[in-house]
């Protein structure tokens, strides 16, 4: 795996803090972009963001984190700065070839990025797609991490047939992102999973965020990474040696009951469901998701 670093200071007010990015590419294409802030002497953080995110998603809460955390945002490949390199038809066909395991050569390339940032075991925060990837990244690397925290997520679908159905409708909705972004982000946050986000005073903030995302990097990143494109770690959750905080919106039903059936395979782990909220519930009560995430950070095993 090629890396390249560049790190500076950058100093606001009274207190410097230190920005690194750092960039990947392997030969089948797995960008991901690191951002550092805060003391790297001090434990770790790692934000894994949602499809259409990007690291930045998680600066909202670095501010009350960063002077007891190291905080590490992930662009995950095809969003904010890791997009993917436009290889025109050699590329693409390398994209077709490689898509059957992108999900998990994705999770190890990172992986491998974050053992050159954690000194030691950290904490890993994953929302969404994050979580799924956080998910795969608990069970294949466990030795990275003391505690997690997976939002709005799951371990994958069950079985075959459904990933299959995945992968229809996901090619479906690549094509969307491809033909009309503007169009497609409209759609997207009609659904009923962001009801509640739509509802709520940042929306119009998420939704300027979102609309500078490279369509063509994005609609990649669904076919590569989407649920349907994932392994199902469902059979695997029993074996985490890893204590994970599973949080849901009281008004996400969805993933809720899957939150559910993950505290009943997770042997050292728990549901927290924020009322009033939906899948967005980072967004939607950031406050209270902040002091959950230090009061479980801070507990001792």
């Amino acid at each position: 795996m090629a890396l390249t670093s560049a790190c500076k200071w950058i100093t606001e007010g009274a207190a410097g803090s230190l920005y690194c990015t750092m960039d990947t590419i392997t030969p089948i294409q797995v960008p991901l972009r690191f951002t550092t802030i805060g003391d790297p002497s001090l434990p770790s953080v790692v934000f894994l963001h949602g499809f259409l995110g990007s690291g930045s998603d998680w600066l909202p809460f670095t501010s009350g984190l960063s002077g007891s955390l190291h905080c590490i945002l992930v662009d995950l490949p095809g969003h904010g700065g890791a997009v993917f390199r436009d290889n025109g038809p050699d590329g693409l066909q390398e994209e077709s070839e490689a898509s059957s395991g992108y999900f998990l050569h994705t999770v190890d390339t990172l992986a491998e990025g974050l053992r050159k940032l954690l000194p030691a075991p950290g904490f890993l925060v994953g929302y969404s797609m994050g979580g799924r990837i956080g998910v795969a990244l608990l069970l294949r690397h466990p030795e990275l991490f003391q505690r997690a925290v997976i939002v709005s997520s799951s371990p994958g679908l069950r079985t075959e047939e459904e990933r299959l159905a995945r992968r229809k409708s996901d090619e479906g909705t690549a094509r969307k992102i491809e033909r009309n972004f503007e169009g497609f982000l409209e759609f997207w946050y009609s659904q009923p999973l962001f009801s509640t986000l739509k509802s709520h005073p940042l929306f119009h903030e998420v939704e300027t965020l979102r609309q500078k995302g490279s369509p063509r990097s994005l609609a990649r990143a669904l076919r590569l990474l989407g649920t349907g494109n994932q392994p199902s770690f469902w059979d695997q959750c029993a074996a985490s040696p890893v204590p994970v905080q599973f949080m849901a919106g009281e008004k996400d039903p969805k993933y809720l009951e899957i939150g559910r059936q993950m505290v009943n395979l997770f042997p050292h782990s728990r549901l927290e469901t924020f009322p009033g909220c939906g899948h967005t519930l980072h967004i939607e009560a950031r406050d209270r998701f902040q002091e959950r995430l230090q009061h479980f950070f801070n507990q001792q095993d």
